[in-house]
């Protein structure tokens, strides 16, 4: 397995890092004011967002473009550095257009789409004109089982007409957002199974009875981008607002999950970074009881733990970027759940470390640290919760075994003494 960065993908990340520092970073007073404000800088983000498209720092995600479309062909393995130097701001994706739900949306109505869809949403989407959300998480139901989703889409003439109650939407409250992508199920139709009861629709946010009913704090932090709740009554939608095929929701669900877990998960190996080198500038200046914070042992073993678990996880991330590439989704899944699972869990272990390194100013917002703890503490239920996954990893580990059928057990039987005469 080859893991190093193609000449293009090298050549981004110098660039992407300069734009970083140059523009980004220097935007971060300037986004804290609007945002303890109440508002989304958008006067902060769309500035940025054109010198972004005109730098072709662009829709980088995207494994495949259209002639027409804007932005740089990149494989996962090339754009999973990328999404790593984007993490260490959470609002910079948002600037290269790579930013979640928006990339998995995009994805999705880039392979299902019909050609009015592409024109109204898909193609806006790519310019960073409008963002979306994607609506599955339901309140009343374990929504880490798509299967059991309770909302409806139901024929009616010539639309759907969409009854139900979504959570925890992520995007929604965004200012741009224009388009929700719907899950719910369908009318029961013969020869349904769990797997193909649902269905996937295009609601505009603006539509007759889709109401946004409130922005859910996270860990008391409330997002300006919103993690909502939103309330679907009778809303009629036509026809032609259908992804795909009826009945295929929970397939098309499932498609744009690998490689946004790989978007996720080097985001937050950003993140871990940005964590290990304040942690380390930190106990290089704190003193206390006649010495350097960093010349404590147990200091000293928190920062070489993370060094390590840090490159642990990138690698496993790389692994399944790589999968990806080269055979596809469905090959790639049990690695995809795991890289969601360990990466997780990677962010709250080292962002605890370092607020302890830093004491009482690591839970306070002078640091980037408590905000950053909460957001890893919230993907290890966002996305389907730690136990998914590792059921996941599990079965997958059991189907080999099952596989292999007796092979160790005979092998096991030559470390035994000889029988006895």
């Amino acid at each position: 397995m080859d893991f190093s960065p193609s000449p293009t993908s090298q050549a981004l990340q110098a660039q992407l890092q300069r734009f970083m520092d140059d523009l980004v970073l220097p935007s971060l007073p300037d986004w804290h004011r609007w945002a303890d404000a109440g508002a989304y800088p958008l006067d902060v983000i769309e500035p940025l967002k054109a010198r972004a498209r005109a730098a072709a720092l662009w829709n980088l995600f995207l494994p495949s473009l259209r002639g027409d479309q804007p932005g740089t062909r990149l494989d996962h393995l090339d754009y999973a550095p990328l999404a790593e130097t984007m993490g260490r701001v959470p609002w910079a994706a948002e600037v290269f257009n790579c930013s979640a739900p928006d990339s998995g949306n995009i994805e999705l109505l880039q392979r299902f789409a019909t050609p009015a869809q592409r024109e109204r949403w898909l193609d806006p989407l790519l310019r960073g004109e409008i963002r979306s959300c994607f609506a599955m998480s339901e309140p009343d139901i374990a929504s880490s089982d798509p299967t059991q989703l309770r909302t409806s889409i139901r024929r009616d003439g010539e639309g759907f007409v969409i009854n139900g109650r979504k959570w925890f939407i992520t995007g929604a409250a965004h200012p741009l957002c224009r388009v929700a992508l719907v899950i719910g199920r369908r009318g029961a139709a013969e020869g349904d199974d769990a797997h193909h009861s649902h269905s996937i629709v295009m609601a505009p946010m603006d539509a007759p009875g889709l109401v946004v009913e409130r922005n859910i704090p996270v860990l008391d932090h409330q997002a300006l981008e919103g993690h909502c709740e939103i309330v679907l009554r009778d809303v009629r939608v036509p026809a032609d607002h259908l992804l795909g095929a009826e009945g295929e929701g929970f397939a098309m669900a499932q498609a744009r999950l690998g490689p946004g877990r790989v978007h996720h998960a080097m985001r937050s190996i950003g993140q871990c970074e940005l964590a290990l080198e304040l942690m380390c500038e930190r106990a290089l200046e704190r003193r206390a009881f006649g010495g350097r914070i960093g010349d404590f042992a147990n200091v000293q073993d928190w920062i070489a733990h993370s060094r390590l678990e840090i490159d642990q996880a990138r690698l496993l991330v790389l692994r399944a970027a790589w999968r990806l590439d080269r055979e596809g989704n469905a090959a790639a899944r049990t690695d995809a759940a795991a890289i969601k699972l360990v990466t997780a869990q990677l962010q709250t272990r080292v962002l605890d470390r370092a607020i302890q390194v830093f004491g009482a100013m690591g839970l306070s917002p002078d640091t980037p640290l408590a905000r950053l703890w909460s957001w890893g503490r919230a993907l290890r239920l966002l996305d389907g919760p730690d136990e998914v996954h590792l059921r996941s990893v599990a079965r997958a580990e059991l189907a080999r075994a099952k596989a292999r059928g007796a092979a160790n057990a005979l092998q096991l039987r030559r470390w035994l003494p000889p029988a006895a005469d």
